[in-house]
């Protein structure tokens, strides 16, 4: 086990560093004095970080790192840090490495056995959670469902039973598509729409499925968290025997060792068959042999 012990070292680290999901008032003392002490600020557009840098009066030069050039700039900044640098990772908002490149460049330093240390901040999908009144026991954070149709359904497949309230992220112009993929799958679930988090139209919307799609036949604006409900219905468990006829049931338990009597009553068992229709249908095999 490699331990980081987070606040007994003064070298080169990665911060990663939240900002506002809307609100500026959500900055956190400590993330604007990590900002202004770090040599570098890694940011996924430095046009919308330079906006917040400017507003709390800091000064440290700006690097791009995003989707698109992680490949390149995730090593550049690892050197960085190896050469005596510390980085600080934002995004546009929230926190860096949900649903952002953030994660890789923080699994880049864990492989170069340097400390990163994440700062708490605002967090669109948990604070929508809190507010929807939903399950908060447990829950599962997906983010954005696939574009395409059938790779959307395929995940939402493999959601279906859940039981812990499915977070989801999803654009406005995309929200209608998604509902209907979720209509399809889970059927018609509460659920909740937090839209334009922490901004001046921060809006939720409870009710059910059908009814948020009723609501989705309006002007939709903003940016939304989804959330559902999970199921209550448990996922339907597959036997390893449900491929095979009983007959081949019965003989796989004698090549397992147990004798044909023994055999058939353990398939009659786990079909849920009386076990004179097993061993009725055994033995009449024999006879046509």
């Amino acid at each position: 086990m490699n331990s980081q012990k987070s606040y007994q070292t003064d070298g080169p680290t990665l911060y990663v560093v939240p900002t506002p999901i809307g609100n500026l008032e959500d900055m956190t003392y400590r993330a604007v004095r990590i900002l202004g002490e770090v040599d570098l600020i890694a940011a996924e557009d430095t046009r919308q970080t330079m906006k917040l840098c400017r507003h709390f009066g800091i000064e440290t030069k700006l690097v791009s790192y995003h989707e698109h050039n992680k490949h390149v700039s995730g090593p550049r900044l690892i050197e960085d840090i190896e050469a005596g640098k510390s980085v600080a990772v934002v995004s546009d908002a929230g926190m860096p490495g949900i649903s952002d490149p953030g994660s890789d460049l923080v699994r880049l330093a864990i492989a170069a056995k340097l400390p990163v240390v994440v700062l708490p901040g605002a967090n669109a999908a948990l604070t929508a959670l809190v507010a929807s009144g939903l399950a908060t026991e447990r829950f599962l954070y997906y983010g954005f469902l696939p574009r395409k149709k059938k790779e959307r359904l395929d995940v939402l497949t493999s959601l279906q039973y859940e039981p812990g309230t499915i977070i989801f992220y999803e654009a406005p112009h995309r929200l209608k598509e998604m509902l209907t993929g979720i209509q399809n799958v889970f059927g018609n679930r509460q659920l909740v729409l937090g839209r334009e988090l922490t901004k001046t139209f921060e809006e939720f919307l409870r009710g059910t499925v059908d009814e948020a799609l009723v609501w989705c036949e309006g002007e939709i604006r903003g940016e939304f968290v989804v959330m559902v409900e999970g199921s209550t219905e448990m996922a339907p468990t597959h036997d390893w025997w449900e491929a095979l006829s009983p007959l081949e049931h019965v003989d796989r338990y004698i090549e397992d060792g147990l004798k044909p009597n023994a055999a058939i009553k353990q398939a009659a068992k786990e079909r849920g068959l009386s076990r004179s229709e097993v061993y009725d249908a055994y033995h009449q095999v024999d006879k046509k042999e």
